[in-house]
């Protein structure tokens, strides 16, 4: 009996070995089994942790010690994306389990879905780096969806490039040295080989100057100087927003005659709301509203003019203008409807239309315009202008920028000059490649107002006809 017992304990011994034995194989089976399953997601992970790796290294180590504030904002945005990305990676490969038999047969099927979602996020990366980085394909409310692009066109510089950048990219001939004729005299400071702001002889023109628009700038002030009979009497007065164009102009105009004047964007960018084109939200646009407190107290009257025209005409004659008692003169065009350059709001609120009461109001372009500086600083008209932009901004009673706000506080005061002095809409009235023609009558400006730019559209051999007008007074470009 003992020795049955005995064997029977031996027995029990061996078969509990046998099956801890069959265990650990059989668990050292499943922990191969799930190491190679979980394999291809382990390589997609690693894959992707290196692509992270290298899109935080995008920017070349040679231009990485002197690039600007955007190309850095640029690179940390790819970056960003590229480790979401390789997160989401291994989001999703953590997510797969290959511990079944039947999903381990299907292991070939798992790694196609896994290449599959790879692809699938680089292409949704790259979109996403695509609508943030273009404003085109954004979504804006209905009157910023027509905006005009930024980035076309000669002097439209890359989106990485800052103004000192772009400056570097410009050049311009010198222009002819214009004298006075005999029939224009000299004033006592002039004889005395200095000239003063305040000399009463002078004519005063006003213009803005900004890298986008330098090359219409540069062709407007020489045509007025060429065809000016005292273009020795002209003193212009450039407007920037930028501090390193004065070189650039006394380099193309050794001779001139001006000054430059810093226009702080601060003072009205919280003013400025959207409009049709963003070339008309810049806030060197709303410049000209600050004329009377930039210029000197002694500078009595202004010619403001655009960047985006020609003077084929003595520019003073334009000075000349009688503007009896009102505050500005301009061409004015009273066939125009009126009503379209306001919303239906505007019209529906008595407290806005009534504005008009009393007033036969036409409109008139604020590209070409004399000024009285003496009237508009003594009534503070400044104020009036800043007073509708902020009614703008609460209401939406206009679409068109600088202009509906000129509109409110001269329309139906506006002293009248003839339309020879403002041939405008040459740009095609904001429609890409629509030409215009001449108004009937003679012409002492010609005015490209709208998108249409005639430089651009040179530059691209697609000229409107009226463009070979503006050709003979651009200066871009080295002398051959």
């Amino acid at each position: 009996m003992a020795n049955n017992r005995r064997k029977d304990r031996r027995a029990e011994r061996r078969s509990r070995d046998t099956i801890v034995t069959v265990i650990e194989e059989r668990d050292s089976c499943k922990f191969v089994s799930k190491r190679r399953a979980l394999l291809p997601a382990m390589q997609i992970r690693k894959r992707a942790e290196r692509e992270s790796k290298v899109s935080f290294h995008l920017i070349h180590p040679s231009t990485a010690a002197t690039e600007s504030g955007d190309q850095a904002s640029l690179a940390d945005l790819k970056g960003t994306l590229a480790f979401l990305r390789s997160s989401l990676i291994s989001i999703v490969a953590d997510r797969f389990d290959f511990k079944s038999k039947k999903r381990r047969r299907r292991r070939g099927i798992y790694g196609a879905k896994m290449l599959w979602i790879l692809r699938f996020s680089g292409f949704f990366s790259a979109a996403l780096v695509m609508i943030i980085l273009s404003p085109s394909l954004q979504s804006f409310p209905p009157a910023e969806a027509i905006h005009s692009s930024n980035l076309d066109g000669h002097l439209r510089f890359p989106l990485l490039l800052s103004p000192a950048d772009s400056l570097t990219q410009l050049s311009f001939r010198k222009s002819t040295i214009f004298r006075n004729a005999d029939e224009c005299g000299f004033s006592d400071h002039q004889s005395r080989g200095k000239t003063s702001v305040c000399d009463p002889s002078l004519v005063h023109v006003a213009i803005t100057l900004d890298v986008e628009y330098l090359r219409g700038s540069v062709a407007a002030v020489h045509s007025i100087l060429q065809h000016s009979m005292c273009p020795e009497n002209v003193f212009f007065h450039f407007l920037v927003s930028e501090t390193n164009l004065e070189s650039l102009v006394r380099s193309t105009f050794p001779q001139l005659k001006f000054k430059v004047y810093y226009f702080d964007p601060e003072i009205v960018r919280s003013l400025i709301s959207t409009s049709v084109r963003q070339a008309l939200e810049q806030p060197l646009n709303y410049a000209r509203n600050y004329l009377a407190d930039l210029l000197e107290p002694c500078v009595k009257r202004v010619i403001y003019l655009d960047s985006d025209l020609v003077v084929v005409d003595d520019i003073a004659k334009l000075w000349t203008t009688n503007l009896g008692s009102r505050i500005i003169g301009a061409p004015e065009y009273c066939h125009a409807n009126f009503t379209k350059y306001f919303t239906a709001a505007f019209w529906s609120e008595k407290r806005f239309s009534g504005t008009f009461r009393g007033r036969k109001p036409c409109y008139f372009n604020t590209g070409v315009m004399v000024i009285d500086l003496v009237k508009w600083r003594w009534a503070g008209y400044t104020k009036r202008i800043e007073r509708w932009m902020e009614i703008q901004k609460s209401h939406r009673i206009y679409e068109l920028g600088s202009l509906p706000s000129y509109l409110l506080v001269f329309a139906g005061h506006v002293a009248p000059i003839e339309h020879r002095w403002n041939q405008h809409g040459l740009g095609g009235d904001n429609v890409r490649g629509s030409c215009r023609d001449l108004h009937p009558g003679p012409v002492s400006l010609l005015h490209w107002s709208g998108s249409g730019k005639p430089w651009l559209r040179l530059d691209s051999k697609q000229p409107c006809p009226l463009d070979a007008l503006w050709a003979p007074y651009d200066l871009y470009g080295r002398p051959p």
